[in-house]
Protein backbone atom coordinates (compact mmCIF):
# COMPACT_ATOMS: atom_id res chain seq x y z
CA UNK A 1 0.00 0.00 0.00
CA UNK A 2 3.10 2.33 -0.67
CA UNK A 3 3.09 5.14 -2.87
CA UNK A 4 6.07 3.86 -4.60
CA UNK A 5 7.61 0.36 -4.68
CA UNK A 6 11.16 -0.23 -5.46
CA UNK A 7 12.20 -3.03 -7.88
CA UNK A 8 14.70 -5.49 -7.43
CA UNK A 9 16.75 -3.28 -9.47
CA UNK A 10 15.87 -0.05 -7.87
CA UNK A 11 16.42 -1.78 -4.46
CA UNK A 12 15.04 1.05 -1.31
CA UNK A 13 18.07 3.58 -1.64
CA UNK A 14 15.24 5.24 -3.69
CA UNK A 15 15.02 8.70 -5.50
CA UNK A 16 14.38 11.18 -2.71
CA UNK A 17 12.64 13.50 -4.75
CA UNK A 18 10.03 10.81 -4.82
CA UNK A 19 9.96 9.78 -1.06
CA UNK A 20 9.71 13.75 -0.75
CA UNK A 21 6.48 13.73 -2.78
CA UNK A 22 5.02 10.34 -1.46
CA UNK A 23 5.48 12.34 2.09
CA UNK A 24 3.84 16.02 0.40
CA UNK A 25 0.86 13.90 -0.09
CA UNK A 26 0.75 12.06 3.11
CA UNK A 27 0.88 14.86 5.12
CA UNK A 28 -1.22 17.22 2.76
CA UNK A 29 -4.64 16.18 4.49
CA UNK A 30 -5.83 16.87 7.84
CA UNK A 31 -5.14 14.05 10.81
CA UNK A 32 -8.61 12.77 12.10
CA UNK A 33 -9.86 9.58 14.04
CA UNK A 34 -12.98 10.03 12.16
CA UNK A 35 -12.01 7.82 8.96
CA UNK A 36 -10.53 4.86 11.51
CA UNK A 37 -14.06 4.19 12.57
CA UNK A 38 -15.03 2.31 9.72
CA UNK A 39 -12.02 0.18 10.13
CA UNK A 40 -13.00 -0.64 14.11
CA UNK A 41 -16.48 -1.65 12.70
CA UNK A 42 -15.00 -4.30 10.11
CA UNK A 43 -13.27 -5.46 13.49
CA UNK A 44 -15.82 -5.52 15.32
CA UNK A 45 -18.05 -7.33 12.58
CA UNK A 46 -15.35 -9.65 11.85
CA UNK A 47 -14.56 -10.57 15.46
CA UNK A 48 -18.05 -10.45 17.52
CA UNK A 49 -19.55 -13.17 14.42
CA UNK A 50 -17.09 -14.95 15.11
CA UNK A 51 -16.89 -14.94 18.90
CA UNK A 52 -20.89 -15.58 18.61
CA UNK A 53 -20.66 -18.38 16.50
CA UNK A 54 -18.14 -19.86 18.48
CA UNK A 55 -20.10 -19.57 21.91
CA UNK A 56 -22.78 -21.65 19.84
CA UNK A 57 -20.80 -24.05 19.40
CA UNK A 58 -20.49 -23.94 15.27
CA UNK A 59 -17.16 -25.31 13.36
CA UNK A 60 -15.06 -22.52 11.73
CA UNK A 61 -16.35 -19.98 13.76
CA UNK A 62 -14.67 -17.10 12.48
CA UNK A 63 -14.96 -18.07 8.75
CA UNK A 64 -19.11 -17.85 9.19
CA UNK A 65 -18.50 -14.29 8.05
CA UNK A 66 -15.92 -14.26 5.13
CA UNK A 67 -13.64 -11.60 5.68
CA UNK A 68 -14.42 -9.97 2.05
CA UNK A 69 -18.32 -9.67 3.18
CA UNK A 70 -17.32 -8.06 6.54
CA UNK A 71 -15.23 -5.25 4.82
CA UNK A 72 -18.03 -4.18 2.71
CA UNK A 73 -20.05 -2.23 5.61
CA UNK A 74 -16.84 -0.64 6.70
CA UNK A 75 -16.09 0.48 3.12
CA UNK A 76 -20.22 1.99 3.20
CA UNK A 77 -19.81 3.25 6.15
CA UNK A 78 -16.02 5.45 5.13
CA UNK A 79 -17.61 6.76 2.03
CA UNK A 80 -20.81 8.07 4.10
CA UNK A 81 -18.40 9.62 6.63
CA UNK A 82 -16.54 11.37 3.69
CA UNK A 83 -16.62 14.65 3.42
CA UNK A 84 -15.60 14.65 0.12
CA UNK A 85 -18.55 14.08 -3.06
CA UNK A 86 -19.61 10.89 -3.57
CA UNK A 87 -17.99 10.64 -6.87
CA UNK A 88 -14.57 11.82 -5.19
CA UNK A 89 -15.26 9.10 -2.32
CA UNK A 90 -15.09 6.32 -5.21
CA UNK A 91 -12.47 7.57 -6.55
CA UNK A 92 -10.24 7.07 -3.76
CA UNK A 93 -11.93 3.80 -3.31
CA UNK A 94 -10.87 2.65 -6.28
CA UNK A 95 -7.59 4.29 -6.56
CA UNK A 96 -7.09 2.44 -3.32
CA UNK A 97 -7.83 -0.56 -4.85
CA UNK A 98 -6.13 -0.12 -8.10
CA UNK A 99 -2.58 0.72 -6.33
CA UNK A 100 0.12 -1.04 -8.15
CA UNK A 101 1.29 -2.76 -4.56
CA UNK A 102 -2.28 -4.29 -4.49
CA UNK A 103 -2.46 -4.84 -7.96
CA UNK A 104 1.28 -6.53 -8.03
CA UNK A 105 0.39 -8.66 -5.07
CA UNK A 106 -2.69 -10.13 -6.32
CA UNK A 107 -1.12 -11.04 -9.67
CA UNK A 108 1.34 -13.06 -7.17
CA UNK A 109 -1.32 -14.49 -5.06
CA UNK A 110 -2.60 -16.03 -8.18
CA UNK A 111 0.80 -17.37 -9.32
CA UNK A 112 1.80 -18.61 -6.49
CA UNK A 113 -1.87 -20.49 -5.50
CA UNK A 114 -1.12 -22.12 -9.13
CA UNK A 115 2.40 -23.25 -8.42
CA UNK A 116 0.89 -24.98 -5.15
CA UNK A 117 -2.05 -26.87 -7.05
CA UNK A 118 0.89 -28.02 -10.06
CA UNK A 119 3.53 -29.31 -6.94
CA UNK A 120 0.68 -31.19 -5.36
CA UNK A 121 -0.39 -32.71 -8.04
CA UNK A 122 2.74 -33.39 -9.28
CA UNK A 123 3.56 -34.97 -5.87
CA UNK A 124 5.93 -32.76 -4.79
CA UNK A 125 4.73 -31.87 -1.74
CA UNK A 126 4.69 -35.72 -1.00
CA UNK A 127 8.11 -36.22 -1.94
CA UNK A 128 9.26 -33.35 0.50
CA UNK A 129 7.80 -34.88 3.46
CA UNK A 130 8.62 -38.17 2.76
CA UNK A 131 12.28 -37.24 1.74
CA UNK A 132 12.50 -35.76 5.39
CA UNK A 133 11.20 -38.47 7.29
CA UNK A 134 13.41 -40.46 4.78
CA UNK A 135 16.31 -38.66 6.36
CA UNK A 136 15.40 -37.91 10.07
CA UNK A 137 16.05 -40.94 12.67
CA UNK A 138 13.06 -42.25 14.63
CA UNK A 139 14.56 -40.86 18.04
CA UNK A 140 14.57 -37.52 16.56
CA UNK A 141 11.05 -37.44 15.64
CA UNK A 142 9.58 -34.50 17.29
CA UNK A 143 11.98 -31.87 16.77
CA UNK A 144 12.39 -33.65 13.19
CA UNK A 145 8.86 -32.82 12.76
CA UNK A 146 9.34 -29.23 13.55
CA UNK A 147 11.97 -29.67 10.80
CA UNK A 148 9.66 -31.00 7.97
CA UNK A 149 6.61 -28.74 8.69
CA UNK A 150 9.57 -25.58 8.07
CA UNK A 151 11.14 -26.80 4.65
CA UNK A 152 7.36 -27.95 3.72
CA UNK A 153 6.15 -24.57 4.64
CA UNK A 154 8.60 -22.92 3.11
CA UNK A 155 8.84 -24.56 -0.26
CA UNK A 156 4.92 -24.35 -0.38
CA UNK A 157 4.94 -20.54 1.31
CA UNK A 158 1.83 -21.29 3.06
CA UNK A 159 1.16 -22.67 6.96
CA UNK A 160 -2.16 -23.83 6.47
CA UNK A 161 -1.37 -25.70 3.44
CA UNK A 162 1.20 -27.12 5.15
CA UNK A 163 -0.77 -28.09 8.27
CA UNK A 164 -3.27 -29.75 6.12
CA UNK A 165 -0.46 -31.80 4.39
CA UNK A 166 1.18 -32.46 8.14
CA UNK A 167 -1.89 -33.00 10.48
CA UNK A 168 -2.36 -36.55 9.44
CA UNK A 169 1.21 -37.67 9.67
CA UNK A 170 1.06 -35.63 13.66
CA UNK A 171 -2.04 -37.63 14.37
CA UNK A 172 -0.32 -40.83 13.77
CA UNK A 173 2.72 -39.67 15.61
CA UNK A 174 0.76 -38.99 18.61
CA UNK A 175 -0.51 -42.42 18.50
CA UNK A 176 2.48 -44.36 18.57
CA UNK A 177 5.10 -41.84 20.39
CA UNK A 178 2.41 -41.67 23.33
CA UNK A 179 2.23 -37.72 23.17
CA UNK A 180 0.51 -35.26 23.64
CA UNK A 181 -1.58 -34.03 20.59
CA UNK A 182 -1.10 -30.32 21.62
CA UNK A 183 2.19 -30.60 21.59
CA UNK A 184 2.81 -32.51 18.00
CA UNK A 185 0.15 -30.03 17.18
CA UNK A 186 2.21 -26.87 18.74
CA UNK A 187 5.34 -28.47 16.81
CA UNK A 188 3.68 -28.42 13.60
CA UNK A 189 2.73 -25.12 14.05
CA UNK A 190 5.71 -23.63 14.99
CA UNK A 191 7.13 -25.40 11.94
CA UNK A 192 4.70 -24.10 9.71
CA UNK A 193 5.12 -20.55 10.84
CA UNK A 194 8.65 -21.02 10.63
CA UNK A 195 8.89 -21.25 7.01
CA UNK A 196 6.01 -19.54 5.76
CA UNK A 197 7.70 -16.69 7.59
CA UNK A 198 10.54 -17.34 5.63
CA UNK A 199 9.63 -18.24 2.22
CA UNK A 200 9.75 -16.07 -0.71
CA UNK A 201 6.57 -17.26 -2.13
CA UNK A 202 4.11 -16.59 0.85
CA UNK A 203 1.88 -14.11 0.81
CA UNK A 204 2.82 -12.58 4.24
CA UNK A 205 6.30 -12.26 2.33
CA UNK A 206 4.80 -11.05 -0.44
CA UNK A 207 2.99 -8.29 0.89
CA UNK A 208 5.73 -6.85 3.06
CA UNK A 209 8.07 -6.76 0.71
CA UNK A 210 5.58 -4.54 -1.63
CA UNK A 211 4.78 -2.50 0.99
CA UNK A 212 8.64 -1.87 2.44
CA UNK A 213 10.16 -1.35 -0.84
CA UNK A 214 12.38 -4.38 -0.40
CA UNK A 215 13.32 -7.63 -2.66
CA UNK A 216 12.71 -11.32 -1.42
CA UNK A 217 16.22 -11.98 -1.54
CA UNK A 218 17.19 -9.23 1.53
CA UNK A 219 13.95 -9.32 3.41
CA UNK A 220 14.92 -13.09 3.60
CA UNK A 221 18.51 -13.05 4.59
CA UNK A 222 17.75 -10.65 7.26
CA UNK A 223 14.71 -12.21 8.63
CA UNK A 224 16.87 -15.56 8.63
CA UNK A 225 19.37 -13.99 11.13
CA UNK A 226 16.22 -13.60 13.66
CA UNK A 227 14.65 -16.73 12.39
CA UNK A 228 17.11 -18.99 12.27
CA UNK A 229 18.44 -19.11 16.04
CA UNK A 230 14.59 -18.88 17.05
CA UNK A 231 14.24 -22.12 15.13
CA UNK A 232 17.66 -23.65 16.33
CA UNK A 233 17.08 -23.15 19.94
CA UNK A 234 13.07 -24.47 19.41
CA UNK A 235 14.69 -27.76 18.39
CA UNK A 236 16.73 -28.36 21.19
CA UNK A 237 13.48 -27.55 23.67
CA UNK A 238 11.47 -29.89 21.67
CA UNK A 239 14.44 -32.42 21.43
CA UNK A 240 13.98 -32.49 25.31
CA UNK A 241 10.59 -33.98 24.52
CA UNK A 242 11.79 -36.17 22.79
CA UNK A 243 12.43 -40.12 24.64
CA UNK A 244 12.66 -42.46 21.94
CA UNK A 245 9.92 -43.25 19.16
CA UNK A 246 9.17 -45.55 16.46
CA UNK A 247 9.97 -45.73 13.27
CA UNK A 248 6.85 -44.11 10.82
CA UNK A 249 5.92 -45.52 7.41
CA UNK A 250 7.91 -44.18 4.85
CA UNK A 251 6.08 -44.05 1.39
CA UNK A 252 7.32 -44.23 -2.30
CA UNK A 253 8.74 -40.97 -3.85
CA UNK A 254 10.69 -39.49 -6.82
CA UNK A 255 13.42 -37.05 -6.60
CA UNK A 256 12.81 -35.51 -9.64
CA UNK A 257 9.40 -33.94 -8.35
CA UNK A 258 11.95 -31.61 -6.09
CA UNK A 259 12.95 -30.16 -8.71
CA UNK A 260 10.70 -27.22 -8.93
CA UNK A 261 11.44 -26.28 -5.30
CA UNK A 262 15.25 -26.22 -5.73
CA UNK A 263 14.13 -23.84 -8.74
CA UNK A 264 11.92 -21.75 -6.47
CA UNK A 265 14.95 -21.43 -3.95
CA UNK A 266 17.85 -21.12 -5.73
CA UNK A 267 16.29 -17.90 -8.23
CA UNK A 268 15.12 -16.81 -5.04
CA UNK A 269 18.39 -16.28 -3.00
CA UNK A 270 19.80 -15.18 -6.27
CA UNK A 271 18.01 -12.12 -6.11
CA UNK A 272 15.45 -12.72 -8.85
CA UNK A 273 12.16 -10.71 -9.36
CA UNK A 274 9.57 -12.66 -7.53
CA UNK A 275 7.16 -12.79 -10.64
CA UNK A 276 10.03 -14.46 -12.69
CA UNK A 277 10.91 -17.12 -9.95
CA UNK A 278 7.38 -17.76 -9.83
CA UNK A 279 6.70 -18.24 -13.53
CA UNK A 280 10.00 -20.40 -13.96
CA UNK A 281 8.69 -22.92 -11.28
CA UNK A 282 5.38 -22.94 -12.58
CA UNK A 283 6.96 -24.12 -16.20
CA UNK A 284 9.58 -26.50 -14.46
CA UNK A 285 6.26 -28.18 -12.13
CA UNK A 286 4.60 -28.46 -15.68
CA UNK A 287 6.89 -29.98 -17.40
CA UNK A 288 8.16 -32.76 -14.68
CA UNK A 289 4.25 -33.10 -14.33
CA UNK A 290 4.03 -33.84 -17.70
CA UNK A 291 7.03 -35.98 -17.76
CA UNK A 292 5.19 -37.98 -15.17
CA UNK A 293 2.07 -38.34 -16.33
CA UNK A 294 0.70 -36.58 -13.26
CA UNK A 295 -1.93 -34.36 -15.33
CA UNK A 296 -3.90 -37.14 -16.99
CA UNK A 297 -7.47 -36.96 -16.61
CA UNK A 298 -9.62 -34.61 -15.34
CA UNK A 299 -6.01 -33.32 -13.51
CA UNK A 300 -5.04 -31.41 -16.89
CA UNK A 301 -2.31 -28.67 -16.50
CA UNK A 302 -5.65 -25.94 -17.11
CA UNK A 303 -7.78 -27.40 -14.60
CA UNK A 304 -5.08 -27.75 -12.24
CA UNK A 305 -4.03 -24.27 -12.43
CA UNK A 306 -7.36 -22.51 -12.00
CA UNK A 307 -7.92 -24.60 -8.84
CA UNK A 308 -4.87 -22.78 -7.38
CA UNK A 309 -6.29 -19.45 -8.98
CA UNK A 310 -9.30 -20.30 -7.24
CA UNK A 311 -7.79 -21.03 -3.50
CA UNK A 312 -6.41 -17.48 -3.73
CA UNK A 313 -9.89 -16.01 -4.20
CA UNK A 314 -10.19 -14.93 -0.75
CA UNK A 315 -6.88 -13.32 0.03
CA UNK A 316 -7.28 -11.50 -3.32
CA UNK A 317 -10.76 -9.92 -2.93
CA UNK A 318 -9.52 -9.22 0.81
CA UNK A 319 -6.30 -7.09 -0.49
CA UNK A 320 -8.66 -5.43 -2.98
CA UNK A 321 -11.58 -4.67 -0.99
CA UNK A 322 -9.14 -3.70 1.74
CA UNK A 323 -6.76 -1.28 -0.18
CA UNK A 324 -10.17 0.54 -1.34
CA UNK A 325 -10.81 0.97 2.25
CA UNK A 326 -6.97 2.11 2.93
CA UNK A 327 -7.25 4.33 -0.23
CA UNK A 328 -10.63 6.17 1.91
CA UNK A 329 -8.94 6.27 5.41
CA UNK A 330 -5.51 7.88 4.05
CA UNK A 331 -7.37 10.50 1.94
CA UNK A 332 -9.42 11.50 4.83
CA UNK A 333 -6.58 11.69 7.16
CA UNK A 334 -7.14 8.61 9.22
CA UNK A 335 -3.71 7.27 8.12
CA UNK A 336 -1.55 10.72 9.04
CA UNK A 337 -3.71 10.47 12.85
CA UNK A 338 -2.34 7.01 13.63
CA UNK A 339 1.36 7.43 12.52
CA UNK A 340 1.34 10.49 14.53
CA UNK A 341 -0.08 8.78 17.42
CA UNK A 342 2.05 5.44 16.89
CA UNK A 343 4.69 7.70 17.19
CA UNK A 344 3.93 9.91 20.11
CA UNK A 345 3.22 6.50 21.71
CA UNK A 346 7.08 5.07 20.59
CA UNK A 347 9.13 7.72 20.55
CA UNK A 348 10.24 6.95 17.11
CA UNK A 349 12.06 10.79 16.65
CA UNK A 350 14.52 10.11 19.63
CA UNK A 351 15.11 6.53 19.52
CA UNK A 352 15.41 3.79 16.03
CA UNK A 353 14.63 1.00 18.45
CA UNK A 354 11.35 2.71 19.81
CA UNK A 355 10.83 2.73 15.58
CA UNK A 356 11.13 -0.91 15.59
CA UNK A 357 9.11 -1.61 18.64
CA UNK A 358 6.65 0.08 16.80
CA UNK A 359 6.83 -1.48 13.30
CA UNK A 360 6.52 -5.07 15.17
CA UNK A 361 3.62 -3.94 17.30
CA UNK A 362 1.56 -1.78 14.51
CA UNK A 363 1.16 -5.23 12.67
CA UNK A 364 1.00 -7.46 15.61
CA UNK A 365 -2.06 -5.65 17.16
CA UNK A 366 -3.91 -5.18 13.85
CA UNK A 367 -3.08 -8.80 13.91
CA UNK A 368 -4.49 -9.32 17.15
CA UNK A 369 -8.17 -7.53 16.19
CA UNK A 370 -8.64 -9.13 12.59
CA UNK A 371 -6.22 -12.50 12.25
CA UNK A 372 -5.26 -12.23 9.41
CA UNK A 373 -1.67 -11.52 9.18
CA UNK A 374 -1.33 -11.02 5.54
CA UNK A 375 -4.45 -8.46 5.61
CA UNK A 376 -2.58 -7.09 8.55
CA UNK A 377 0.63 -6.04 6.86
CA UNK A 378 -1.39 -4.48 3.87
CA UNK A 379 -3.48 -2.84 5.80
CA UNK A 380 -1.17 -0.67 7.38
CA UNK A 381 1.68 -0.70 4.79
CA UNK A 382 1.74 3.11 4.24
CA UNK A 383 2.19 3.40 8.41
CA UNK A 384 5.02 1.08 8.73
CA UNK A 385 6.47 2.25 5.54
CA UNK A 386 6.65 6.02 6.75
CA UNK A 387 7.67 5.18 10.16
CA UNK A 388 10.96 3.26 8.45
CA UNK A 389 11.45 6.00 6.32
CA UNK A 390 11.41 8.69 9.02
CA UNK A 391 13.62 6.79 11.27
CA UNK A 392 16.32 5.32 8.42
CA UNK A 393 15.23 2.01 9.24
CA UNK A 394 16.11 -0.10 5.95
CA UNK A 395 13.41 -1.99 3.53
CA UNK A 396 14.48 -5.14 4.29
CA UNK A 397 14.47 -4.24 8.02
CA UNK A 398 11.32 -3.05 7.59
CA UNK A 399 9.84 -6.07 5.73
CA UNK A 400 11.35 -8.24 8.26
CA UNK A 401 9.79 -6.62 11.79
CA UNK A 402 5.97 -6.16 9.88
CA UNK A 403 5.84 -10.11 8.66
CA UNK A 404 7.24 -11.42 12.42
CA UNK A 405 5.12 -9.10 14.44
CA UNK A 406 1.73 -10.31 12.06
CA UNK A 407 3.19 -13.87 12.32
CA UNK A 408 4.26 -13.75 15.44
CA UNK A 409 0.28 -13.38 17.01
CA UNK A 410 -1.02 -15.06 14.05
CA UNK A 411 0.10 -18.23 14.95
CA UNK A 412 -0.97 -18.25 18.62
CA UNK A 413 -4.72 -17.20 18.17
CA UNK A 414 -7.54 -19.25 19.15
CA UNK A 415 -9.60 -17.61 16.39
CA UNK A 416 -6.70 -17.60 14.03
CA UNK A 417 -7.28 -20.26 10.79
CA UNK A 418 -4.09 -22.32 12.11
CA UNK A 419 -4.85 -23.09 15.30
CA UNK A 420 -9.02 -24.01 14.21
CA UNK A 421 -7.73 -26.26 11.82
CA UNK A 422 -5.09 -28.08 14.21
CA UNK A 423 -8.08 -28.20 16.87
CA UNK A 424 -10.34 -29.76 14.55
CA UNK A 425 -7.73 -31.85 13.13
CA UNK A 426 -6.46 -33.04 16.65
CA UNK A 427 -9.65 -32.80 18.35
CA UNK A 428 -8.59 -30.33 20.97
CA UNK A 429 -9.09 -26.73 21.83
CA UNK A 430 -7.49 -23.94 19.70
CA UNK A 431 -5.77 -22.87 22.77
CA UNK A 432 -4.02 -25.98 23.10
CA UNK A 433 -1.84 -25.64 20.19
CA UNK A 434 -0.33 -22.22 20.53
CA UNK A 435 0.74 -23.50 24.20
CA UNK A 436 3.37 -25.39 22.57
CA UNK A 437 4.06 -23.12 19.33
CA UNK A 438 7.36 -22.01 21.45
CA UNK A 439 9.25 -20.59 18.30
CA UNK A 440 6.91 -17.77 18.10
CA UNK A 441 7.83 -15.61 21.06
CA UNK A 442 11.29 -16.65 20.79
CA UNK A 443 11.28 -15.30 17.55
CA UNK A 444 10.05 -12.13 18.74
CA UNK A 445 12.64 -11.77 21.73
CA UNK A 446 15.51 -12.65 19.13
CA UNK A 447 14.02 -9.92 16.76
CA UNK A 448 13.88 -7.56 19.24
CA UNK A 449 17.41 -8.09 20.57
CA UNK A 450 18.46 -8.37 17.19
CA UNK A 451 17.37 -4.88 16.73
CA UNK A 452 19.21 -3.13 19.19
CA UNK A 453 22.73 -4.11 17.99
CA UNK A 454 21.64 -3.59 14.09
CA UNK A 455 23.26 0.31 12.78
CA UNK A 456 22.10 2.23 10.20
CA UNK A 457 20.89 0.71 7.41
CA UNK A 458 23.21 -0.83 4.67
CA UNK A 459 20.91 -0.30 2.03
Amino acid sequence: MTEETLTPTDKASANPAIRESHLSQVNSVTPSFIPLIPMMVFFVLFLGTGIYYTLDGVEQAFYQLPAPIAVLPAIALSILLAKDSLEKSIGHLIAGMGDKNIIAMCLIYLLAGAFGALTTQIGAVAAVVNLCLDLIPASFILPGLFLIASIVSFSMGTSMGTLAALAPIGMGLTESLQVSPALVAGILLSGAMFGDNLSVISDTTIAAIRTQGATAADKLKQNARWAVPAAVITVILYSIFADGGEAVEIKDYQWYNLIPYAFILGLALFGWNVFVILTIGIVVAIVVGLIGGSFAGDSGVAVTMYQGFSSMQEIFLLSMLVGGLGGLIKAQGGLVWLVQKISGLFGVAKSQLRAKLALLSTTAVTNLAIANNTVSIVLTGDVTHELARKNNISPKQSASLVDIGACSIQGVLPYGAQCLLLGSSFSISPLAPGQYAWYLPLLLVIALAGTIKTKQPED
